[in-house]
């Protein structure tokens, strides 16, 4: 996996090229450098990863993502790595939280871009892997939204998990209120299972 850098000419061209031609906008500040999580919310379009594709070319950041380690695999494997995938075996005794938790450890400058909702749908929470992954590798997570009604992309503040998971979500639930995706009613409910069963 390569490390977070910058992009070229061309990426930073064809980014503002898009945002000029569609209307749209990046507001907020996007770190090239540094070890942190980007919520990309709400997620209820496939335009969300176009306009979020965009931002990290204008900004010249490189984006890793998570995947299941079976798509890494020959003929393609190499390929996803280049795309900033990284891999992730559920099946592992090393859980999740703590493979991802390594990753951060190991590189100076890491970009993991997250959905929390998981799906384009709606459902009546968030999962939580991208809270504990945050708190357990103490790294930041940074509010990435897609506003659709004002046709912005951008970031808001960023939160380090502090252990308490409703003092934290509520900060996110605020953040996010006012914002409206592309499908307001596919919007998934911004809460942890974790509160639910509490």
């Amino acid at each position: 996996m390569k490390k977070t850098k910058r992009s070229g000419l061309f990426k930073l061209m064809l980014g503002k090229i898009w945002f000029w031609f569609t209307g749209w906008k990046f507001e907020g500040d996007l770190s090239p450098t540094g070890k942190y999580i980007l919520i990309c919310e709400p997620h209820t379009s496939n335009w969300d990863f176009i306009h979020l594709l965009a931002v990290m070319f204008i900004n010249r950041i490189k984006i890793s993502w998570l995947g299941k380690h079976t798509i890494f695999k020959k003929p393609f494997g190499g390929f996803m790595k280049w795309l900033g995938g990284i891999p992730i075996d559920r099946r592992s005794t090393h859980g999740v939280v703590d493979q991802i938790a390594d990753y951060f450890a190991a590189y100076e400058n890491l970009v993991i871009a997250v959905s929390p909702s998981g799906t384009r749908h709606k459902t009546d929470h968030w999962k939580s892997g991208f809270y504990h992954i945050a708190f357990k590798a103490q790294v930041p997570l940074l509010l990435g939204y897609v506003d659709f009604p004002n046709k912005i992309v951008g970031t808001g503040p960023s939160i380090t998990p502090s252990g308490n998971i409703k003092q934290d979500m509520d900060r996110i639930r605020e953040f996010y209120a006012d914002i409206r995706g592309d499908h307001p009613e596919l919007e998934s409910d911004i809460i942890l299972r974790e509160e639910l069963e509490n």
